[in-house]
């Protein structure tokens, strides 16, 4: 059970600073010890905006990273992008994320680098909020790769590839002193509805099994966001009951985006873990008040209890606005502690 009710956290990406978005499609103009000091003061700020909204769950806001996921591929072997197989014009969705062609056996010699953003997230956080790593589970990185037909047959073949690099790096953050990760697999949620739920937990389950009463694992489940867009089906009941059997501590349950359809559903998962319901929409420019926050908050205590609730925003919050993410994060904060009251 969590140490705090209507715990206050985030999913894992922050909005880059204008002007780091700017240094990174210009990283030629910049030297190796620039760069250091752009992430730092990056990383620096997104604590910053966290620990004045009052969270009590921080991240280091994925500075370093495109999107939550896309930046991993540069740490595998095997790999070359594909830019043939995205869509380039039109209005954007999520055909327009870039793709990687199989060369090689996969491979990740110098790890997946979240250790490293650990480790920086520690040397720069206060003392006072919780640190929490996140990182994408292996079915949701193979989405972005073709399969070669020769070294991989499928998707499947790609994730069983995958898998124990995922886990090696888990298996790092616990050694690292990691106390909250979190493993990303909106794919599965996305694609619950017709693919086999059960293949998905056995997957999960021996990913994070390096962290298993370890560290407080959790998973985060959402139906994409890229440029605001999600991509899946976007109901709960196809991954029932077999998502009951993840090995976590926490699930994370988009709600707010989905005008809080199935709400009933959460009491299923709040029997078998702690549940993080997402209160705060992160496609919507519709700022929330503190009543809105604490309106919703009532509406879920009627199917989870506060000691196993958390409230977060639906999903990152890399495709908001850092001005509506800020003052997003903060009415979130202020309504979950008068409801503690």
């Amino acid at each position: 059970m969590q140490p705090t009710p209507i715990r206050t956290t985030v999913i894992g990406s922050y909005p880059f600073p204008g002007w780091l978005e700017f240094g990174s499609n210009n990283l030629d103009k910049f030297g190796k010890a620039d760069i250091a000091e752009m992430i730092d003061d990056a990383v620096s700020i997104a604590i910053k905006d966290q620990v004045d909204a009052g969270l009590d769950v921080i991240t280091d806001g994925e500075q370093t990273r495109i999107d939550f996921n896309l930046s991993f591929y540069g740490f595998l072997k095997g790999l070359q992008p594909n830019h043939d197989e995205t869509r380039k014009f039109g209005p954007p969705a999520h055909d327009q994320r870039g793709k990687h062609s199989i060369i090689a056996p996969l491979s990740a010699p110098g790890g997946l680098g979240a250790v490293e953003e650990y480790q920086r997230l520690v040397r720069l956080a206060p003392k006072g909020p919780t640190l929490k790593a996140s990182i994408p589970g292996p079915y949701t990185l193979s989405g972005r790769m073709i399969p070669d037909g020769k070294i991989y047959k499928d998707r499947y073949d790609i994730t069983e590839a995958l898998l124990p690099l995922v886990r090696d790096e888990i298996r790092r953050l616990v050694d690292a002193g990691c106390q909250e990760i979190t493993l990303d697999e909106p794919s599965m949620s996305c694609y619950a509805y017709k693919e086999d739920t059960k293949r998905f937990v056995d997957i999960f389950n021996r990913t994070v099994a390096p962290a298993v009463g370890k560290s407080r694992l959790s998973t985060h489940l959402c139906f994409g966001n890229f440029k605001g867009r999600p991509v899946g089906f976007r109901k709960l009941y196809p991954m029932l009951p077999d998502f009951l059997d993840f090995n976590v501590d926490e699930i994370h349950i988009e709600m707010a985006n989905r005008e809080f359809d199935e709400l009933p559903l959460l009491a299923q998962f709040a029997e078998k873990m702690d549940v993080a319901v997402g209160i705060i929409d992160v496609k919507n420019y519709y700022i929330e008040t503190v009543e809105d926050v604490k309106n919703r908050i009532k509406q879920v205590l009627q199917y989870v209890p506060a000691e196993k609730l958390a409230v977060a925003p639906d999903c990152g919050l890399s495709q908001t606005a850092r001005w509506a993410s800020k003052r997003k994060l903060a009415a979130m904060c202020q309504g979950a502690r008068e409801m503690r009251k």
